[in-house]
């Protein structure tokens, strides 16, 4: 399994940008976007990997994964 794959992905519809966006919430916001949402999850998976990498390589602490529970509460704290 890859570090990046402990990390919630969202990939969402957005009417405003008339494609998908998706993003992870622990590392980055508003991430990447396209017309197929197969694709764009990809990329996001992509993306996550390359982020932790750079994470590593400016020697900067990596962010916890939220899973299930954990990011659930972490969302009605924002709310």
């Amino acid at each position: 399994m890859r570090e990046g794959s402990k990390y919630v992905k969202i990939v969402e519809w957005s009417e405003y940008d008339g494609c998908f966006i998706g993003s992870c919430p622990e590392l980055f916001y508003g991430g990447c976007h396209g017309q197929d949402e197969h694709e764009v999850f990809d990329e996001l998976c992509q993306i996550v990997e390359e982020t932790i990498d750079i994470y590593r390589k400016e020697g900067k602490p990596i962010p916890s994964p939220l899973s299930g529970k954990e990011f659930v509460n972490a969302l009605q704290k924002v709310v």
